[in-house]
Parts: C-alpha cells; sequence; structure tokens
C-alpha cells in the first residue's frame, strides 16, 4: 500500500493511494497515520478494505508528511560507502547515530527555511524507515517485520551549525522545516528489495545526487536491530538511513544553499518530493 495524508498543516487526515492514483480518505478507519495505526494489525486490517469502498477526495490537496506525531526521529551518518569517500571520513566500524528534532518534519513540498545565521545549507535525499511494531533487542532477521514502511526524506542540514558550532551534530540538523517526509508510506510488501532502489536529487534542474541504497554501509534491517539495542523503537519512530554521494559539502568549492532555489529529489517506488528554500523571515 501507498499511505498518506493530506489536508492543511495540523490538520491532515490518512489516505489511501488507489490503483488510478486517486486519494481515498482513511478517516473514519483510522485517527491518523501515526502510533498503533502503524502496527502490523493496523496494517494488515486496511489492505482487506476495498480502495473503492473508501471516499474519494476531490481537487489537489496539500500533501502532509506521510508519518504523524513521530517522537524519535532518529538519523544515521556517513552511511553510504561513496558519500564517506568524497568527504574524506573513514567508513564508520558501527552506525553513527544522532537526532533530528521530531518538529522538523514538513510534507514533502512545503518550504524550506534557510535558518537565521545559516551560510552552509545542505540538502541530503535519503531513504526513511518508519517504524511498526517496533521494540526492544530485535533481531535483524525479525527486523522488517518490525517496520511499516519506508518513504522519502531530505536530510536537510546546515553544515556550520553542524560541524563548526561544537558538540553533536544534531545543532545542524533539526532546524524548522529541515525534516520533509514523504509523499507515501510505502509499506514493506510493496518494496521488493529495499538494498536496490535508485535516488536521487537536483538542484534548479541539475542532477546533484545520483545513488543506490545497494551502496549503504550498514542495510535498513541490520539499522533496525541495531538502534533497538540501545532504544526502544516505538510504531511512528521514522529512522532516516544516510545518504549517498553529491551533498553540497562535497563540491570542490562547496555548494550550500541560499534561499531561491528548488530542490526536487526521490526515491524508485516512493514517490518524488520538491521544496522551495526559503530564506528567513522574522
Amino acid at each position: 500500500m501507498k499511505l498518506l495524508r493530506y489536508g492543511a498543516p495540523g490538520q491532515e487526515k490518512p489516505a489511501l493511494l488507489d490503483a488510478k492514483g486517486g486519494l481515498r480518505d482513511l478517516s473514519g478507519v483510522i485517527p491518523d497515520l501515526a502510533g498503533k495505526a502503524l502496527t502490523a494489525a493496523s496494517l494488515a486490517k486496511i489492505k482487506a478494505l476495498s480502495p473503492e469502498s473508501l471516499p474519494l477526495v476531490s481537487g489537489s490537496p496539500r500533501i502532509g508528511a506521510c508519518v504523524a506525531d513521530v517522537r524519535n526521529f532518529i538519523a544515521v551518518g556517513l552511511n553510504f560507502a561513496d558519500h564517506a569517500a568524497e568527504t574524506g571520513a573513514e567508513i564508520p566500524k558501527e552506525p553513527i547515530l544522532f537526532n533530528k528534532a521530531p518538529n522538523c518534519i514538513v510534507g514533502p513540498n512545503d518550504d524550506v527555511i534557510i535558518p537565521k545565521g545559516s551560510q552552509k545549507t545542505d540538502w541530503e535525499v535519503e531513504l526513511a524507515i518508519v517504524i511498526g511494531d517496533g521494540g526492544s533487542y530485535i533481531e535483524e532477521k525479525d527486523a522488517m517485520a518490525a517496520i511499516a514502511g519506508f518513504c522519502v526524506c531530505n536530510d536537510v542540514s546546515e553544515r556550520a551549525f553542524q560541524q563548526e558550532r561544537g558538540g553533536q551534530w544534531a545543532k545542524g540538523k533539526g532546524c524548522p522545516t529541515f525534516g520533509p517526509l514523504g509523499p507515501w508510506l510505502v509499506t514493506t510488501d510493496e518494496v521488493k528489495d529495499i538494498q536496490n532502489l535508485g535516488m536521487w536529487l537536483e538542484v534548479d534542474g541539475e542532477r546533484v545526487q545520483n545513488g543506490s541504497t545497494k551502496t549503504m554501509i550498514f542495510g535498513a534491517a541490520y539499522l533496525v536491530h541495531y538502534i533497538s539495542q540501545f532504544m526502544r523503537l516505538d510504531p511512528g519512530d521514522v529512522i532516516t538511513t544516510g545518504t549517498p554521494p553529491g551533498v553540497g559539502l562535497g563540491f570542490k568549492p562547496p555548494r550550500f544553499l541560499k534561499g531561491g532555489e528548488v530542490v526536487t529529489l526521490g526515491i524508485e517506488g516512493l514517490g518524488e518530493q520538491k521544496q522551495n528554500f526559503v530564506p528567513y523571515k522574522g
């Protein structure tokens, strides 16, 4: 299934994408795409429905983030071998983890705000995992059963905040609007091989990232297993899993977003995003 949320910010409703590309309202079935609505039992009930039995949404409403009320937004750094190479970093022996602020999550086509004082705002197309049943101490062989689905994430980053201000990466990762998610939450049964999906990103029509999940150092199942050794993964938690090469920081000289750019990105089978980057206005 391809699940999504539509409507004005803060007023989104859950929906299902039907075979013809229409939106079918799920608000009579689940309150939102959040928490317990993302467990295996809940998703099975939705899958059993006939899409034609659900109300068809009219018009072209705004698409919101594909998951709501995220409590834990976990990110993985330097998880693509070719991206690590472009930054000059060593291949990590274990996953590098940090957090993005859950309240930085926005819809896939919403504006992204360049933070006040930013000089080095950057882009990162990433595969995100949305947790379903979750748990602690999950075995790698059981990890896919703990996942509700996958989506596209733009892990927008401010490199000066991240690398030049001391402390952890979180400073440059959780600014408001730095977490576009969606358009769809694609359930695991619809993804043939999560470790073989093309992914790309363009800035003003120029393709700058062109990679594949096959170059991930630590795959999706391993990451769920690994992270669950340190924290409990709850339904609706999001793990964004790293980016392929082509980020602005990797250019010589580096290239960063100043405002006025249009960034488009996508992952094979998971949909596309498009954001206008706009300067901060106090």
